[in-house]
């Protein structure tokens, strides 16, 4: 029997890349899979629900248990009828990998509203529609777990995805107030910023330079299956980066341990004179790199 035996996972953009490695790996461990992707090119413009059940096909073949469900989870119609699915199915919701996205990047002086407004949409309203009603089961049902997908280029930046980093940032906000509201129904939440090497990827310049450098899909997966599983105990609101070049690590907000102010009587020379209580150098042995 595998560690996820009887349990039913929902993964959003599970057609290929990170989420169908994930739909895999969790299906031989015994979970039983909904496979959802909208298919269609990366920059979200169109659907074909082949992607999502080639998946499921792979799977079944496999001796797994999977469905494919198409649905556009930015809305919240689409979110629900995943839901649905998996309870009409398989008769549970108790985990959800949050992984659905999209790339429309540009420089900030060339961002348009429509670019801005698609992305924030799949990646950002996608989140909250396909997790809403997950977490609602959960909350009556013992709880569960969530897996948000954030990123680097929004924890921490990065040229040319101001729309993306913005919905990614978000993601990991929500990721937050989700962990203090769930803590007491038995519901944990994890964020994950992972770094490989897939379709959506492909162009990025790290990528083209040092292919052999990054992880594939698969050298992302045993770090889902570890947040979904009794193999993290009853962790919760932690945020993992993981990539080829940094590894496997916890990532955090962090805040220096300050200087208190004298009352209302203090000026913004004060914080040029305490600047080392204030902040961080600039070398810090614990900062964060993008990559």
């Amino acid at each position: 029997m595998g560690i996820l035996e009887g349990k039913v996972a929902i993964i959003t953009g599970a057609g290929g890349g990170l989420g169908a490695a994930y739909a895999r790996l969790l299906a031989s461990e015994g979970a039983a899979v909904v496979v959802n992707d909208l298919g269609g090119p990366r920059d979200g413009s169109a659907s074909d629900v082949s992607m999502a059940q080639t998946v499921v096909d792979e799977i079944t073949a496999a001796g797994g248990r999977a469905i494919a469900n198409c649905s556009d989870i930015s809305t919240m119609e689409g979110g629900q009828s995943v839901f649905e699915d998996a309870i009409a199915n398989f008769g549970a919701a108790n985990i959800l990998i949050n992984n659905a996205g999209i790339l429309r990047d540009k420089s900030f002086a060339k961002m348009t509203e429509e670019n801005w407004d698609i992305c924030v949409k799949v990646h950002l309203k996608g989140t909250f529609c396909a997790t809403l009603p997950v977490y609602n089961w959960m909350k009556e049902n013992g709880g569960g777990v969530i897996v948000n997908t954030s990123s680097t280029s929004g924890l921490i930046g990065n040229f040319g995805q101001s729309n993306y980093g913005s919905a990614k940032g978000g993601i990991w906000g929500l990721s937050n107030v989700l962990t203090v509201e769930g803590r007491k129904y038995g519901i944990r939440i994890w964020t994950l910023a992972p770094g490989a090497l897939t379709r959506m990827t492909e162009d990025v310049p790290r990528y083209k330079a040092a292919p052999e450098k990054a992880l594939s899909p698969e050298g992302i997966a045993p770090a889902v299956l570890y947040m979904v599983s009794d193999l993290s105990g009853e962790q919760t609101g932690k945020t993992l980066g993981v990539s080829g070049a940094r590894g496997v690590r916890e990532m955090k907000m962090m805040e220096m341990e300050g200087w208190n102010p004298p009352g209302d009587g203090w000026t913004a020379q004060d914080m040029l004179t305490h600047a080392d209580e204030i902040f961080f150098e600039e070398d810090h042995p614990l900062a964060a790199r993008r990559f």
